[in-house]
């Protein structure tokens, strides 16, 4: 029993949908598979500027055609046949997304609205996935992982209802993959009362971990455009070295501070069960990638990650006393009931200062939370850059140059805030 999961790179372009058809072919074996699919391309980002253009009554038609128009070329690349279902069964996403758009209640709020609206790029790219599998006698059940993943209303960071979502899934999922593929959605999750939700930008790496679990699967599979899980980013570091084999501990915090290849939760149901996660190329389908595991090794490469888009924000209590447990609880609270996320955090006697992700939004909200009590400084357009498993080489070679606002350092991790 694997789980493959195809992100949005894997199916950006007709070219890529038969690629993947290939590993899928080539690779799959004769075990029972399960594929979880992104939305295609950089589908997720254009769906947010039509939705959000659309929320706030901006004229949303021409960023939504774009998209319509991106989604038919590769189709008709695809299904030369005009005739086929696939034709129909897309039009008739777009027409309920057209509809969702046009409908929008302001009343139930940004991100829920959100969920409805962006969720329709996976629900696309699964459509056409499972139509094309079909096409290349690659049998397959196309799901709704809606029906499935149950979560609460964390509107675009949903909580999984573990219990009622292993449920669904072992009452149902088992017996069709003794027969066929199945081909679902990464990303989504849905309310017992049939509301969408999402799991986080980047979430359908946590999509296959869940079906993992609950599936008891004997591995997972990430095809990345990448050879595997590497020490550093290659859009920003020329020379990098990929991990053959790395721990489940050691890339839960890689992906913590921001690494790129692995959704921060998708980790821990894989360990809980201790399922092994393959990182593999889509480009190279042949190559080792990388094994996560439960292992032990004696040193590993210095990693490298940048999160990029941060904003630091100091406060200091206004009559000049120290900062007191009182006060950080107080500072906690608020950043927790707002969802800002701390990625770094530092106290000195008279100040408090945290590293988050920049949400606008929220953050003029913890202002008109905390104003009253405490002075507050920010800096915005930031990056934190992370060391994990440092040495002085690979400090000194990251650090030259830039303007440093805030640094720490523990026993294997070197952070810093730089503009």
């Amino acid at each position: 029993m694997k789980i493959y999961k195809f992100g949005g790179a894997s199916v950006k372009n007709a070219d890529a949908f038969r690629n993947l058809a290939q590993i899928v072919r080539n690779h799959g074996g004769k075990s029972k598979l399960l594929i979880v699919v992104s939305a295609m391309g950089k589908t997720t980002n254009a769906l947010e500027q039509v939705f959000d253009q659309a929320f706030h009554n901006q004229d949303y038609n021409a960023a939504l055609q774009q998209s319509r128009d991106y989604h038919y070329e590769i189709v008709q690349d695809l299904f030369p046949d005009a005739g086929h279902t696939v034709y129909e069964e897309l039009e008739h996403l777009f027409s309920k997304l057209n509809d969702t758009l046009q409908s929008l209640n302001r009343q139930a709020g940004y991100d829920q609205l959100y969920d409805q609206t962006v969720s329709f790029g996976e629900l696309m790219a699964s459509v056409i996935l499972h139509h094309f599998l079909q096409l290349h006698h690659l049998t397959n059940t196309w799901i709704d992982s809606r029906k499935y993943i149950q979560t609460d209303t964390t509107w675009r960071e949903a909580k999984i209802d573990w219990n009622w979502t292993e449920r669904l899934i072992t009452r149902d999922l088992p017996t069709i993959l003794e027969e066929q593929l199945i081909v679902t959605q990464g990303f989504l999750g849905g309310t017992n009362n049939g509301l969408t939700t999402t799991l986080g930008r980047e979430g359908s790496d946590f999509s296959g971990a869940i079906f993992a679990y609950c599936l008891k699967a004997d591995a997972m599979y990430i095809w990345k455009d990448v050879e595997g899980l590497l020490n550093a980013d290659p859009k920003y570091f020329t020379e990098t070295v990929r991990y053959a084999e790395i721990s489940y501990q050691e890339t839960v915090e890689m992906a913590y501070y921001g690494a790129s290849v692995i959704h921060p939760k998708t980790i821990k149901p894989l360990a809980n069960r201790l399922i092994p996660l393959y990182v593999k190329s889509f480009l190279n389908p042949a190559g080792e990638g990388t094994k996560i595991c439960d292992c032990r090794y004696q040193k590993l490469a210095p990693a490298y990650i940048i999160k990029e888009n941060q904003c630091l924000i100091s406060f200091s209590v206004k009559d000049f006393t120290f900062i007191s447990e009182k006060n950080l609880g107080t500072i906690f609270n608020a950043l927790s009931e707002l969802r800002l996320k701390i990625n770094l955090m530092q106290n000195s006697a008279i100040s408090f200062s945290v590293c988050t992700d920049w949400h606008e939004q929220r953050l003029q909200k913890l202002l008109q939370t905390l104003q009253d009590e405490f002075v507050i400084h920010y800096n915005t357009g930031l990056k934190l850059y992370t060391i994990k498993n440092y040495d002085s080489n690979s400090i000194n070679q990251t650090i030259d140059g830039k303007q440093v606002l805030l640094e720490q350092r523990t026993r294997t991790t070197f952070q810093f805030v730089s503009k």
